[in-house]
């Protein structure tokens, strides 16, 4: 099966990104290495993290790609990969045959999914939708009190205030797990 992919130079992009059979892999040391490894990225094929959650078993995020640029799968190739070779190596479960044959590593799922954001009113329904996200799993009582989240970034910019999202919010037609 082949996969459409929306490439748009310069554009905003929502991703989910899973881990291999969900497992939650991503705790928290290894959401400092998963840091790292964007920033590693970044520093080689430069992009803006816009807003990001980072939950046990999967991330939601934004990226704005530099002008004349569409490149988001390469970067995503090399942050799975760079999180992969410096993670700790209990979170590596052993690989399937096909992913052997490969030589891949059994920590993210293979695919990811991307939404082109096609205006401001969309890129301010994603990130919402990432803020809320460990409410939605019942992770957390709050966005704020959810620690691996831009939301706080959110607050103290002004955008958001700090009791944002209480009450329930409504997604529908937003985001993907």
């Amino acid at each position: 099966m082949r996969y459409r992919r929306a490439f748009t130079p310069g554009g905003s992009f929502f991703f989910t990104v899973v881990t291999e059979r969900r497992r939650p892999v991503l705790a928290s040391a290894a959401v400092e290495v998963l840091r790292t490894a964007l920033r590693a990225v970044c520093d080689t094929r430069p992009f803006v993290v816009d807003a990001m959650v980072v939950l046990p078993d999967h991330l939601h995020c934004i990226w704005t790609l530099p002008p004349g640029d569409a490149d988001f799968a390469t970067r995503w190739r090399l942050v799975k990969t760079w999180f992969t070779k410096h993670c700790a190596p209990a979170l590596r479960a052993a690989p399937n045959r096909a992913r052997m044959a490969k030589g891949a590593q059994a920590l993210w799922q293979h695919r990811y999914w991307e939404h082109a954001l096609r205006d401001e009113a969309d890129f301010a329904r994603h990130v919402e939708y990432i803020h809320y996200n460990p409410v939605k799993h019942g992770l957390a009582v709050s966005a704020l009190a959810w620690p691996y989240s831009s939301f706080r970034r959110y607050v103290a910019e002004g955008v958001y205030p700090a009791d944002w999202g209480q009450g329930g919010m409504d997604f529908e037609g937003v985001g993907h797990e």
